[in-house]
């Protein structure tokens, strides 16, 4: 039965796939009575992108709405604060559960194994910060990455450091910063 079902299901698909593709209709069937618009939402959002959204849905609450996520600070600024907030921070084409790129897997890799938390930030996902960012360091390549609030350099440096012993002692301070502030009352 389920297998009479399922294959009077592709039979139909497959029905109405021929039927659309000699019809006018240039979008799959599926959407063909979805209507949606690509619009700005605002200038100084983070992600720096469009909203894709029904265009006319009455039901839609003000609640629902997309919301420029807009802030006061520059990107220049965002950088510099996460700089100074963040011990370890890595600029890096997506995140350290996630990676995108086989230098930034490398460079988390090699973080991990001295147990140090990591504060990272995609720039695959604002093509403004990831400017922002090289404007900064002055440097033109991913993944960036900064221990104390200085600026190291890429995998191939940090993996370097690793081989000579070098970053075990740069990573001791943020250790030490890290056991500090979690006996403190």
């Amino acid at each position: 039965m389920a297998r009479l079902v399922s294959s009077s299901l592709v039979r139909g698909l497959v029905r109405s796939c021929r039927a659309s593709s000699t019809a006018t209709v240039s979008r799959p069937t599926f959407q063909q009575f979805m209507t949606y618009s690509s619009a700005p939402v605002g200038d100084s959002n983070m992600n720096g992108g469009t909203s894709t959204r029904v265009a006319a849905d009455p039901d839609t609450h003000q609640d629902f709405q997309p919301t420029s996520k807009s802030s006061d600070m520059s990107l220049h600024d965002i950088v510099a604060q996460d700089i100074k907030q963040n011990p370890v921070l890595i600029y890096m084409k997506g995140y350290p559960d996630a990676p995108r790129c086989g230098f930034s897997a490398l460079a988390v890799k090699v973080l991990q194994q001295y147990g140090v938390s990591i504060s990272a930030r995609d720039i695959l996902t604002n093509m403004k910060l990831k400017e922002s960012v090289k404007a900064h360091t002055n440097w033109p390549t991913f993944p960036q990455i900064f221990i104390n609030g200085e600026f190291v350099g890429g995998s191939d440096i940090i993996l370097n450091m690793h081989q000579k012993g070098e970053l075990k002692d740069l990573l001791a301070d943020v250790n030490a910063q890290k056991g500090e502030q979690d006996s403190a009352p």
